[in-house]
């Protein structure tokens, strides 16, 4: 009895996870769609119901419609299309229905629920409908404006000095790199906060820089179709959009960075590091990775160009707020985020990081160098014995560095795990132009595989196919 209670749920997964890898592989791109969204909507579903933030919660129940609906389109397309297919002999691997149910979720996934969040914080309880980053970097947009320093607020002998009133004490922290207070620039204007929030540039900056990104990549159609909703309409960006959104422009400005990389620009690569080097502390992992893939337009090794892209624009950004006051930077930029400053952050999520300082504060301060020292030997050994050399293996590589360090940090968010997610998105994405590289006709490649999987089938089964399939 029991054996077969066992056997039961065992073959129910079976024959999910048989549904699932036959739904993307044999409905093609649709299908893929169609698993995505399905598991888009499932999380706004636990979303809505289990979040202890209320802007998360009326993103999960404004979202769910939307992906639900795009699941069940897609589905019924693929499924068509295929069913088609099996009667001419041949199945285009592009439709314009793929691109009707992207705009579709864009709108009710993710820029009805950023216009509803802004206008309850313009309307309601503002606290509410708005992440404490978006309020940080207006109040530093703000003090930029008035020729003022944001990073004012120092600990000393575990004492906030220079605390706005009134405000909670995390929020007079400034824990981002000088230029991401640009951000905050719309706010000092005297409009209402429905137009001068800071999500909203945070949207505009993301969608058109990804845009020219993908527009830029030499990557088969259907890959970068894919990338583009994981930027765009799936949680890894409508929910952040919605409700902080900081992450979403740093992960646009690396993309096209990479793009750029891979298309043999590494001076101008380097200048849109320098960029997002100047906004915040995330960016600089697959910046400093990113030297490996550097290449000129012969194929010659180019990390010096790349680099100094990135210290003639980022230097002159930086320096004039570390020179006068050092301790400040410091602290707001480096200890504060790394929950080192005594001052309780508000992005504390059940990581293995936070889980650990809390069950054992005796490790608060020790766990972090620990993982950073243990970290840095094994990415050094790993640089040494075997170096990235493409920028699918850089992106891929940093995936895992910031897998591991968002882990573990004592202070950390969930939300941040948009960046491992996003960057294995994208080393898939750049290792199929890569793999092309060389062969004619390879910019704007379209591909005719079947859908999700399809490529780890031809590259085994059929290598000289291997270099065609895309998702």
């Amino acid at each position: 009895m029991s054996g077969a209670w066992i056997r039961e749920p065992r073959h129910v997964w079976d024959r999910a996870r048989s549904a699932t890898r036959r739904l993307m592989s044999a409905w093609g791109p649709e299908g893929g769609d169609a698993v995505l969204y399905g598991i888009a909507a499932l999380f706004a579903l636990m979303t809505g119901l289990l979040s202890g933030i209320v802007g998360y919660r009326l993103w999960g129940w404004l979202a769910l419609g939307p992906y639900a609906c795009a699941a069940l389109v897609s589905a019924y397309v693929g499924r068509r299309r295929t069913r088609g297919a099996s009667t001419t002999g041949t199945r285009p691997s592009w439709g314009p229905a793929r691109v009707w149910v992207l705009l579709l979720v864009l709108v009710g996934a993710t820029l009805l629920p950023l216009s509803a969040e802004v206008a309850l914080r313009n309307d309601g309880p503002a606290a509410l409908h708005v992440q404490p980053e978006v309020v940080v970097i207006a109040q530093a947009g703000n003090r930029l404006a008035h020729g003022k320093d944001p990073y004012h607020t120092t600990v000393q002998h575990g004492a906030v000095q220079s605390a706005v009133r009134g405000e909670p004490t995390y929020e007079s922290f400034f824990p981002y790199l000088p230029l991401m207070a640009a951000f905050g620039l719309p706010h000092v204007g005297k409009g209402p906060v429905r137009v001068t929030d800071t999500r909203l540039l945070f949207s505009i900056v993301t969608l058109l820089v990804v845009g020219a990104a993908l527009l830029t990549s030499r990557a088969p159609r259907n890959r970068k179709m894919r990338v583009l909703q994981f930027l765009t309409v799936l949680p890894s960006a409508a929910l952040p959009l919605a409700t902080g959104g900081d992450d979403m422009p740093i992960v646009a400005f690396l993309l096209l960075a990479m793009v750029l990389a891979q298309r043999r620009r590494p001076g101008w690569s380097g200048i849109v590091l320098g960029i997002v080097t100047a906004m915040k502390f995330t960016a600089w992992p697959l910046a400093a990775l990113a030297l490996f893939a550097a290449r000129d337009r012969e194929g010659r090794r180019a990390p010096g160009r790349m680099l100094l892209g990135m210290v003639v624009v980022a230097g002159p950004i930086v320096a004039p707020f570390v020179v006068p006051n050092a301790r400040a930077f410091f602290d707001n930029v480096i200890l504060f985020p790394l929950g080192l400053s005594g001052v309780p952050s508000p992005a504390a999520s059940n990581l293995p990081g936070h889980v650990i300082v809390t069950a054992l504060p005796w490790l608060h301060t020790a766990l972090p160098v620990v993982v950073a020292l243990v970290g840095g030997i094994v990415l050094a050994r790993r640089l040494w014995r075997r170096p990235p050399g493409t920028v699918a293996e850089v992106v891929t590589l940093a995936g895992w560095v910031m897998l591991v360090a968002i882990a573990f940090a004592p202070a950390t968010r969930v939300g941040y795990l948009l960046y491992p997610t996003d960057f294995f998105a994208w080393g898939w994405m750049f290792s199929a132009s890569e793999r092309t590289e060389g062969v004619e006709g390879t910019e704007g490649i379209e591909g005719t595989e079947p859908g999700v999987g399809s490529d780890l089938v031809a590259s085994s089964e059929h290598p000289e196919l291997a270099q065609r399939t895309s998702v």
